[in-house]
């Protein structure tokens, strides 16, 4: 569970813990159990606080959105390398043909869109740049729009944490308020482990 408790994390590993999460959530195959959205809301809200973190508030959200552009940059290059071979894998603990699926149809009903969409929608985000390079997505185009979702994503939550963390309810309620993050962070990786358990039992039935 310290894997997704982002107090943590960030006590543990500090700013080079964050960005080497934030880019490996966003692109990388092993990350997508990773709490990427509660980790820079709790890292806007140690800024605000001076807890852990002692930088400006632009500095982290830059070098956040660096992370996170450049995770997608790595996972853009690995679809684009073994791709096609994806979805012809097997499953494995940390590997599901149903994420990489999910990721295809919702790459496949936005677009090119779907790289900042999916920014905001925790497993989708990581699988999203690699279905990108798998199905040859025009590179200047694919630059360009994770280029935005990565500044707005990063610079967005990270914010959002700093200006809660100054409200005196969350400042006198630290402690209840990153529970609620690491109980929100925990929900979609749960919803996944049910709906897959469902369908397991499904098919036995049948």
């Amino acid at each position: 569970m310290s894997l997704l408790d982002p107090q943590h994390l960030i006590s543990a590993f500090g700013l080079l813990g964050i960005l080497a999460i934030v880019f490996a959530e966003s692109g990388l195959l092993i990350g997508f159990f990773l709490p990427g959205d509660s980790l820079l809301f709790t890292a806007g809200l140690l800024v605000a606080g001076g807890t852990y973190l002692h930088l400006p508030l632009w500095l982290l959200c830059l070098l956040a959105a660096v992370a996170a552009v450049a995770g997608d940059q790595a996972g853009y290059a690995f679809g684009r390398r073994f791709g096609p071979g994806l979805f012809h894998r097997p499953d494995s603990r940390l590997f599901k043909q149903e994420n990489l699926t999910r990721a295809h149809a919702f790459f496949d009903k936005y677009g090119a869109r779907s790289l900042i969409l999916a920014r905001f929608v925790p497993i989708v985000r990581t699988f999203t740049p690699i279905v990108a390079g798998a199905v040859r997505m025009r590179y200047r185009t694919f630059v360009l729009y994770n280029v935005i979702g990565g500044a707005l994503w990063a610079a967005g939550v990270t914010t959002l944490g700093y200006f809660l963390g100054q409200v005196a309810f969350v400042r006198d309620h630290i402690e209840l308020i990153l529970i609620g993050i690491v109980a929100v962070s925990v929900v979609p990786i749960a919803v996944e482990l049910l709906r897959a358990r469902g369908r397991a039992r499904s098919g036995s039935r049948v």
